[in-house]
């Protein structure tokens, strides 16, 4: 309890600092690597991938070839890198939500919780699924028109939390703002799309039976570590037995002891992670294994710092922590 209570006392302190002392007399946050080796892996951990970590992946994807798959693989949990994005599976789903191809994480989430969901038969005619802190996002526009039934959700109207979010045209009052790229004909979204405005640290418990949940980088909001921890817990009674949940949240590549540990954003450390997966591993749920690969693009070392670039965004500098994504998959226990 002592090194718990003088850790918060460091994490406040480095938090005041933050703050108080120009941007410009502070340097970016190093990446450090070796918090991503550590002691040998657990149980369903996987190996280092066989091929370089910069090799654009093989996944499958809505009319890909032979050729395209020529080693197939499947999307593990794992950071956002750079080869993902690269590689012909991204390159479709993004072209599928009308982005232009970027080394960005945010593109980098959508592009992740795509494939999670296509690779496990779930992008159907007739798949429900209920997203969280949607903001404008585009993806309960392409999952309509891929036939599935979605309920969208984010902050209340009303809520002074999603100010901050409106201003920043993050947040959604509603269904207006959830087709604007034309992804799916209006009728055909209207009759398969719904709103509900929603606490994701208070979900109703009327949200239930679905076949997929999904978020991006949205559970680091709900105001502290063990809140975001929580949120992924509860969600998964949403889910019907069988059904998977693919989020997306911030992951700290500086540190495993000091991080942003509440407010309005906080970083989670690869303990805390690891917490998480073990929690759920614990209450019966599967956790595809957790791939801390970090890649070897120049990119992917590259720490971004504000005003950010939006061609090589991948890892950015917040406070003095260097952050990525990282994109967990969960498939609820049976029964």
């Amino acid at each position: 309890m002592a090194t718990d209570a003088l850790s918060n006392l460091a994490n406040r302190v480095r938090q005041i600092v933050r703050r108080t002392v120009p941007r410009r007399f502070r340097s970016l946050p190093p990446i450090r690597p070796e918090l991503l080796a550590g002691p040998p892996k657990p149980p369903g951990l996987l190996p280092e991938l066989a091929v370089s970590a910069s090799a654009p992946p093989s996944f499958q994807f809505p009319g890909s070839t032979a050729a395209d798959a020529r080693v197939v693989q499947l999307l593990d949990s794992r950071l956002c890198k750079a080869a993902d994005l690269a590689s012909p599976a991204f390159r479709y789903w993004a072209a599928q939500i009308h982005e232009r191809f970027r080394y960005h994480r945010k593109l980098w989430e959508f592009c992740f919780i795509c494939q999670a969901l296509y690779e496990r038969g779930l992008l159907r005619s007739g798949a429900r699924g209920l997203g969280f802190a949607v903001g404008q996002e585009p993806l309960p526009a392409l999952f309509a028109s891929l036939g599935c039934q979605i309920v969208a959700t984010d902050l209340p109207q009303g809520d002074p939390r999603a100010t901050r979010w409106e201003e920043s045209k993050q947040w959604s009052p509603g269904l207006e703002a959830l087709n604007q790229r034309g992804l799916c004909p209006h009728d055909v979204f209207r009759e398969r799309v719904s709103f509900q405005g929603v606490d994701m640290n208070q979900i109703p418990s009327e949200l239930a039976g679905f076949d997929f949940t999904w978020s991006s980088c949205s559970f680091e909001h709900c105001g502290d570590l063990e809140l975001g921890s929580r949120f992924l817990s509860n969600q998964m009674r949403c889910l019907q037995p069988g059904g998977v949940a693919v989020h997306t949240t911030e992951f700290n590549l500086t540190s495993n002891d000091s991080t942003l540990d509440r407010g309005a954003t906080v970083i989670f450390r690869r303990r805390d992670v690891e917490r998480m997966i073990e929690e759920l591993r614990d209450a019966g749920h599967h956790v595809e294994p957790l791939n801390l690969t970090l890649g070897d693009h120049e990119l992917d070392r590259h720490v971004d710092s504000a005003p950010y670039n939006a061609d090589r965004h991948l890892r950015l500098a917040l406070g003095e922590w260097a952050t990525t994504s990282v994109g967990l998959i969960i498939r609820r226990r049976d029964g």
